[in-house]
């Protein structure tokens, strides 16, 4: 039986164990499985665990479990650890290499396999795509990005309650969502609002300037209007001078965070309210609570048809999910280009989805999934209890 290796990198969803479990499922009676454990770096370090009975039933049992079951993570894949990675590959006499990730995973999958040509290793790959942040080029959506999106829209909303009741106390609330240069995570915060007086009152994305004044005036309305404000600011959005917000540096990777705490004390210094900074975190992209159905569908999905790609003999492609009625939500999947998927670089939304957000909630609205509670208008503030500090 032809060797396959399978792996996961980057930053995991609450699915993506989804998708090696349909991937598994495809491909264990037919193929010998070996699994990467650590993702890029496991290829690198030699760390395989062979896909024997009772492995391959443990990853099975991490189906519907959030975080990627076999280790992920990020690794500087040089070039020097390129050629590491094939010859190991090599070694194992593994004939086909699967990653399922995002951006930098599929650019390192592509590069593998330009490697292992040279060498003269005829090496069969498949990508898989996951992203929270939905920024893969050449697919509608990625899987994760569903029950991410489906999270932030459900804690902002929540979250927005939980202050028109204390408006009394505090009256500012800015969250903080991932989203290094795409803001579809951040937008994904407005789609459960239905009343004027939930949040949110103001929405900033990567992709355009944040305009300070602009800011402040839709807080400074808000708070004159209904009591409160709640803000929701990517952890990509620049705040000075055009300049991302760092927390730090890690592996010589900068990660972003810290945007929420400027427009904290920005609005402290200029309405004097009470102002509260909330990262949603982690939480973002792990939490079991916030699947969405058919994120989870889809997720298995594409490791199922990655799976029968490998048995057509398919290579350097990546499993795109692509949408074909306008109308009713139905899908296809299609091979697009490993390269084509590099060249195409970040997917950011696209305009007339910032400057239309109906037209982006109803492309949004299917990838949440079903059964989200609908709640009665908030009850209205009365002044007599409310501080007029504005």
């Amino acid at each position: 039986m032809k060797k396959i290796a399978i792996g996961q990198a980057g930053g995991p969803t609450t699915v993506i164990n989804s998708t090696l479990a349909g991937f598994v499922k495809e491909m264990r009676s037919d193929f010998s499985l070996f699994f990467i454990r650590n993702g890029y770096e496991g290829l690198v370090r030699d760390d395989l665990m062979e896909g024997n009975e009772e492995n391959t039933n443990w990853v099975l049992r991490h189906q519907n479990v959030p975080g990627a079951c076999l280790g992920s993570g990020r690794y500087p894949f040089t070039d020097e650890n390129i050629e590491k990675a094939v010859g190991n590959l090599r070694r194992h006499s593994i004939e086909i290499l699967v990653f399922i990730g995002g951006n930098g995973t599929m650019e390192a999958l592509y590069k593998v396999e330009k490697a292992a040509e040279d060498m003269g290793y005829g090496l069969q790959v498949i990508g898989l795509p996951k992203t929270v942040d939905n920024d893969i080029g050449c697919t509608d959506h990625a899987p994760g990005f569903g029950s991410s999106a489906r999270y932030v829209a459900q804690a902002t909303r929540d979250i927005s309650r939980d202050l028109h009741a204390m408006q009394n106390f505090e009256q500012v609330r800015i969250l903080e969502t991932m989203g290094r240069n795409a803001g579809w995570l951040a937008a994904a915060s407005g789609l459960l609002k239905t009343f004027e007086e939930e949040g949110p009152h103001f929405i900033a994305l990567p992709e355009r300037p944040l305009k300070q004044l602009e800011l402040l005036s839709s807080v400074e309305e808000a708070v004159r209007k209904y009591g409160c404000a709640t803000v929701v600011v990517s952890e990509g959005v620049s705040w000075c001078d055009g300049v991302q917000v760092k927390r730090e540096k890690v592996k010589g990777r900068p990660i972003l965070g810290g945007i929420s705490e400027e427009v904290e004390t920005f609005i402290k210094k200029e309405l004097n309210v009470t102002v509260r900074s909330e990262l949603l975190g982690i939480n973002q992209r792990s939490s079991s609570q916030s699947v969405s159905s058919l994120d989870q569908y889809e997720s298995f999905l594409t490791g199922i048809t990655g799976g029968k790609w490998v048995k057509e003999g398919w290579t350097g492609m990546m499993v795109s999910i692509q949408r074909d009625d306008d109308v009713r939500y139905n899908v296809d999947m299609k091979p697009v280009q490993l390269e084509d998927v590099v060249k195409a670089g970040e997917r950011v939304m696209p305009a007339d989805f910032i400057d239309n957000r109906e037209r982006y909630y109803k492309w949004l609205r299917p990838l949440v999934g079903d059964e989200l509670p609908t709640y009665p208008p908030p009850i209205q503030r009365r002044d007599l209890y409310v501080d007029q500090q504005i």
